[in-house]
């Protein structure tokens, strides 16, 4: 199965960088963390979301928070304000309606302000289910690679999902990621790319 070949050679050529999902002691912080990557860097986003943590500790204290404060710590994100409404309102609903935890269904997820399918999914993959999250790089090594002939993202998914074991589904997200994030130079990434399309 080539496309299992060629995705170790992805992770052989990923950096072994942390992802704005990864490492955070709290379940309601892997979301946020998530939530705030959104079009916005990794090596932005985790300084930031570490800032905002240690100001705000609790899933309580965020939800008290005002938005001109969390706008303040937030504002190097692409689209602050909006994240910054979407932070809180996500925080008091998860005090309010789930009981200070966060819920480990993707239906429930995407309930919350400011979470869509590719936050749910990279956070449910981060939590140990087996889910895809598609953003910017695994639609665009997935094409390259003619894992997919698609462009949606939910269709992107459901091709990964039939064309990938289900044990394979969490990884695809981090190795995709890391690949994508380590070369930058869209020449250098294309050469890499093509290299390991021809792996039989």
């Amino acid at each position: 199965m080539n496309h299992l070949k060629q995705l170790k050679q992805l992770e052989k050529y990923g950096s072994n960088k942390r992802l704005a999902a990864e490492s955070w002691s709290e379940p309601w912080q892997t979301l946020i963390a998530t939530a705030l990557s959104a079009r916005t860097r990794d090596d932005t986003t985790i300084p930031i979301a570490t800032n905002l943590f240690q100001e705000y500790n609790t899933l309580e204290k965020l939800s008290k928070a005002k938005t001109s404060d969390i706008e303040i710590i937030i504002r190097k994100i692409n689209y602050h304000k909006t994240k910054s409404r979407h932070v809180i309102d996500c925080a008091k609903m998860l005090v309010k309606e789930y009981n200070r935890k966060v819920p480990l269904d993707f239906n429930e997820l995407v309930k919350l302000p400011g979470v869509g399918r590719k936050t749910a999914n990279v956070f449910l993959s981060e939590m140990g289910f087996s889910a895809i999250g598609i953003d910017t790089h695994l639609s665009y090594i997935s094409q390259k690679l003619e894992w997919t002939k698609n462009k949606k993202p939910e269709k992107i998914e459901q091709d990964l999902k039939i064309l990938f074991p289900k044990e394979y589904w969490s990884s695809l997200n981090p190795i995709l990621v890391k690949f994508g994030q380590t070369y930058t130079n869209r020449k250098k990434k294309d050469e890499i790319l093509e290299k390991i399309k021809r792996i039989n």
